[in-house]
């Protein structure tokens, strides 16, 4: 299946098959073909997007070929790698009756099955909400729980969890297991977050069946997910893909059993000795220099959070109102540090971010600073430019050619570089939204939510881009859930709970004040349990998360694939 202007097939000589109640995780790297491969499924190609497409995809016995996609969303529930995209009602309540009344639901059984479907995904709360007022990861669960609530007899995730906290994550596990127990559908999830999807149970917790994407869009391993993780192991990590922590950690020493091998755990002490760091990305930096970005009791409305307005900064303070999702907040970012903003879903990290942006009109208080740049949660809503190469120059001024090229090799875009922002995958969307910020020498970034979509390889990419931009002065701010990466990059971190900050300091102390976390909603992986019980440092504990990143072959330099 090819593209148009795009070198060579996305897809190539795909066959697959699910039955009934079957359940499928299908990974590999960033722009291998996986939201494609469902895109198939679902009949948005070739309907709505011109391809050239050989072979056949056949749902419940129909030709997806010979049937639109009206047709087609009777049988396939779709949740999109961009949930945002698919929502088209003002209210989560409309939102979720839509598919039942379009299905000649009896009206008077519609009102049980909303709640049904957003308990299930633990959103019960969020019924009477504004679709626009959702952040990112309430709206995946509304996503989630439309995606279910029909029944559908194929269901196809893509992504399901990118945006979602820890019990977001779980929930979204429990939905598609009770799903499949009730009903019975064949799933095909598309998930980068395995380790977190799996939860405590570690491999058990994934789907049975695994098939891996490689680079070039075709099936390099199909199988049983524990033989497929567990026998390709050093291959699936020399290609990139993010792996169960099991997996990952036998990748690396060549020993199965996880944290409680203890050939592992001696592998992981002599990563702490051979690489000791003094603090996470080098050290923090002095603070001699007034802050880059400061906020100064600052509040931000709930009723102002879907406005996106961009206001000159008052002198004069305002006054929060009673519906303020985010008050009295003090944060000052210095150049060249990077801060992680950490909390759970809907607790305001977006709208914060927006507000110390100039895109939203603070409730109270101030913001001083210069303007910093800004990536957005959906990259789609920044690009400008029909090229990947005009949306890295957009704004520059004559002569950074040089510029556009670096950053074209940086993000690995190369390839992409004359193809339109819009038709790229989710995982190069993001990359080509962070280095067309990065292009700009503002004194601070801010970024919401950079890694997900992402790969490994290309989340470490990323984050190696901030270090770069932190060693040369500039101050970032970026959002995440993945609290690892927080660990692995960041100096400090900032938790945003109770309509406020409830913590602000260097990065591993914050993630050992488990009562905290408890407050935000926020689980540690196991890794990080163990490094903060295991070492005293944060040198040691970022040298030994540094060292595994370090394990993942660049870009070209694969080892083993």
């Amino acid at each position: 299946m090819e593209f148009p202007r795009r070198t060579g097939p996305v897809l190539r000589k795909v066959d697959l098959r699910l039955e009934p109640g079957e359940q499928l995780m299908v990974f590999g790297p960033s722009g291998a073909g996986k939201s494609t491969l469902l895109q198939l499924v679902n009949g948005v190609i070739p309907h709505a997007v011109a391809v050239q497409l050989s072979g056949s995809v056949r749902v419940r016995g129909t030709d997806t070929l010979d049937t639109d996609v009206a047709e087609l969303s009777r049988s396939v529930g779709v949740l999109a790698q961009d949930p945002s995209s698919a929502v088209c009602l003002p209210d989560v309540e409309q939102e979720l009756a839509l598919p039942l009344e379009n299905r000649a639901v009896d009206p008077a059984a519609i009102s049980g099955r909303i709640d049904a479907a957003l308990h299930a995904v633990h959103a019960g709360g969020l019924r009477l909400r504004k679709t626009s007022q959702l952040s990112g990861g309430e709206g995946q669960r509304v996503a989630l729980a439309a995606s279910l609530i029909a029944e559908p007899a194929v269901l196809l995730l893509d992504e399901p969890t990118s945006m979602l906290d820890a019990e977001g994550i779980a929930s979204v596990r429990e939905a598609i297991e009770r799903a499949v127990d009730e009903y019975g559908p064949a799933v095909v999830l598309v998930e980068h977050r395995m380790d977190e999807y799996a939860g405590r149970r570690g491999l058990a917790g994934l789907p049975g069946r695994a098939v891996v994407l490689n680079g070039d869009g075709e099936i390099l391993l199909d199988g049983p997910t524990t033989e497929v993780l567990t026998e390709a192991a050093p291959q699936l990590q020399a290609r990139g893909c993010w792996l169960p922590l099991e997996t990952e950690l036998q990748a690396v020493f060549g020993c199965p059993g996880g944290l409680g091998a203890e050939t592992v755990r001696a592998g992981l002490k002599d990563l702490a000795g051979a690489h000791p760091l003094p603090a996470p990305a080098g050290g923090p930096p002095s603070h001699r220099e007034a802050p880059a970005l400061r906020a100064v009791g600052l509040s931000v409305d709930r009723n102002a959070a879907g406005q996106r307005r961009r206001k000159r900064r008052s002198s004069t303070p305002a006054t929060a109102g009673p519906g303020a999702l985010l008050t009295d907040i003090d944060l000052a970012v210095n150049p060249g540090e990077i801060v992680a903003l950490l909390g759970a879903n809907g607790t305001g990290k977006t709208s914060l971010l927006l507000t110390l942006a100039g895109l939203l009109e603070p409730a109270a208080g101030q913001v001083t600073g210069a303007r910093p740049g800004m990536v957005f949660q959906n990259p789609e809503h920044q690009f400008v430019a029909g090229t990947v190469r005009g949306e890295l120059g957009y704004g520059l001024a004559a002569g950074a050619e040089p510029v556009v090229e670096q950053l074209l090799r940086q993000h690995r875009l190369e390839h992409l570089a004359d193809q339109n922002p819009f038709r790229l995958s989710g995982g190069e969307k993001r990359r080509l939204s962070v280095a067309a910020m990065l292009a700009h020498p503002r004194p601070a970034l801010l970024a919401d939510e950079p890694c997900f979509g992402l790969d490994r390889r290309a989340a470490i990419a990323m984050m190696e881009s901030f270090r770069l931009a932190a060693a040369a002065g500039r101050a970032i701010l970026f959002s995440t859930h993945d609290l690892r990466t927080a660990a692995t990059v960041a100096h400090r971190a900032v938790v945003i709970a109770e309509g406020t900050v409830i913590a602000d300091g260097p990065v591993f102390e914050v993630l050992a004040q488990r009562e905290v976390l408890a407050r935000a909603g926020l689980s540690v992986p196991p890794l990080l349990e163990w490094l903060l019980e295991t070492f005293e440092t944060a040198g040691q504990m970022c040298a030994v998360l540094t060292a595994l990143d370090a394990a993942v072959p660049r870009h070209g330099e694969e080892r083993g694939a």
